[in-house]
């Protein structure tokens, strides 16, 4: 497990100089049983009990893994969020309100290889299913969700409602019960100002601009989520259209216009910039999360704008798997603590940069 790599890293694609991937999101719930914040840990094992062979039965990709969350460990339970499979929530244990302990029944599911489907089991909803594609793929990764989700309904009777659509734990997901978002790079909004106006634009078009691991977390070398807050009176194809066919493609040209006005007015400063970065991460012997996060957020920009002939794209973003916290203890083989992680995540990134 976690031996293959995972979609959202692969770097391939439709303008991945600025998307890191694209996702899908459905939520959903089990007819007759209460949500997950009102239910109790024998209603949360029902969901289970129902739930695990109709996703087998679903075929989530050539072959499934499932991990039932509460009897996995705290590092495995990392590692799963930091490759984007499973929630803060879910990681954390925090705990359903009426399931009367930390570790109530929950689980996921994903396929390999790749890990492009996935299903986490009574998180905020009893079914959380996703569809991820690297680059700019909302299509493609709607395409793979819906047709997963079809195969789930045929074989397990879902909350629904005539008039409102899939009932859902909060409000603001009842009616599809879709989320499509997008991992983008946005450092040119940054460094010339323009992200908070980029935000507010968002804001007025009633979406969501969240940060690396989505809802809850803040943005990490430049990187966010945009995606839809408006579930109910549209249609999957009237929100996919709204964000495929205007939105998002409007983002990724004020980035892209962003990247070369810095170039035209401030090239040495940018150039400066990036060789500066790359040079630490070539050189430094004490590294922390946030800071390689941010200079590998550098690096990725030098590359897409061709300031570095050295470096490859798919380094980069294999780098921001490795060096977070779990996925670093899990190379070195061994648990460590914050000091001695930061020491064997600059031994990483220099090891992967030392032949460049």
């Amino acid at each position: 497990m976690f031996e293959s790599g995972t979609e959202w890293l692969r770097a391939e694609g439709s303008a991945t100089d600025v998307v890191l991937s694209s996702r899908v999101r459905l939520a959903r719930n089990l007819a007759g049983l209460p949500f997950v914040s009102k239910a109790g840990r024998g209603d949360l094992r029902l969901v289970l009990e129902a739930a695990r062979p109709a996703i087998e039965r679903a075929a989530l990709d050539k072959s499934e893994v499932w991990i039932d969350l509460h009897d996995a460990s705290e590092i495995e339970r990392a590692l799963l969020l930091e490759r984007h499979l499973i929630s803060n929530q879910l990681a954390k244990g925090k705990p359903a309100p009426k399931s009367g302990a930390t570790e109530w029944p929950r689980a996921v599911c994903f396929g390999l290889p790749g890990e492009r489907a996935s299903v986490m089991i009574n998180e905020e909803d009893h079914i959380r299913l996703q569809c991820i594609r690297s680059g700019m793929a909302l299509r493609e990764a709607w395409r793979d969700a819906d047709a997963i989700d079809d195969r789930l309904e045929s074989h397990i009777d879902l909350a629904f409602s005539p008039r409102l659509g899939y009932l859902t734990a909060c409000p603001t997901n009842v009616g599809t019960g879709v989320r499509f978002s997008v991992m983008l790079h946005l450092p040119g909004l940054r460094m010339s100002g323009e992200i908070e106006r980029v935000r507010r634009a968002a804001s007025d078009m009633s979406l969501a601009v969240r940060g690396f691991y989505g809802e809850g977390s803040e943005a990490s070398g430049d990187f966010y989520q945009l995606s839809n807050q408006t579930t109910l009176g549209k249609s999957e194809l009237l929100l996919l259209e709204e964000l495929d066919g205007r939105i998002i493609p409007e983002v990724i040209e004020y980035e892209r216009q962003a990247r070369q006005s810095l170039l035209s007015k401030r090239r040495w400063q940018v150039e400066d910039t990036v060789h500066r970065a790359f040079g630490v991460l070539q050189h430094a012997r004490l590294l922390r999360t946030e800071e390689a996060m941010k200079l590998l957020s550098v690096v990725r920009l030098g590359i897409c704008l061709e300031l570095l002939g050295h470096a490859a794209l798919g380094d980069v973003q294999t780098l921001m798997l490795l060096i977070q916290p779990a996925h670093l203890q899990r190379t070195c083989g061994r648990e460590m603590g914050q000091d001695e992680r930061r020491r064997a995540r600059a031994d990483v990134v220099r090891e992967r940069f030392a032949e460049h």
